[in-house]
């Protein structure tokens, strides 16, 4: 009878304390990062059209250098200077058979910003619905 006794039963519960004390200090931690993240410099921006990227299709890419020379990702020309108006043309082609891609500009931090907004500008009029900028993200020190 003393076996019966001794004999303890199994408890098969997990304890989720620990876990849930974990879990709120990184929401903490994240809550507290976010915010440190966020960046920004107040400016006057030029007024052009703008709408938000729809990222179910590949986007196509048009690249500004600093001299303001334009690049294309269409083709195997990838690599030689397109001039805007044929950009333009090419981009209402795309977008006649494909409306929702979004175009993506990767221009030079040294590139005059007048000129970004002129190719934004000139891909919008083109039927682009979609244009947004490519960025790097900021390097933590």
């Amino acid at each position: 009878m003393s076996s019966r006794k001794n004999k303890r039963r199994l408890v098969a519960e997990i304890n989720v304390v620990p876990y849930i004390d974990v879990m709120l200090v990184l929401l903490i931690v994240f809550m507290a990062t976010a915010t440190v993240l966020m960046q920004g410099v107040q400016v006057d921006l030029p007024q052009a059209p703008s709408s938000t990227i729809n990222e179910k299709d590949e986007p196509l890419i048009v690249s500004i250098k600093q001299d303001g020379s334009l690049y294309i990702n269409l083709g195997r020309d990838e690599k030689n200077a397109v001039p805007l108006e044929t950009i333009q043309q090419q981009v209402a082609k795309i977008m006649r058979t494909k409306p929702q891609t979004p175009i993506l500009v990767w221009g030079d931090k040294n590139v005059d910003y007048g000129k970004v907004v002129e190719l934004m500008t000139q891909l919008q009029i083109a039927g682009a619905e979609s244009v947004g900028l490519v960025t790097e993200p900021p390097t933590i020190q």
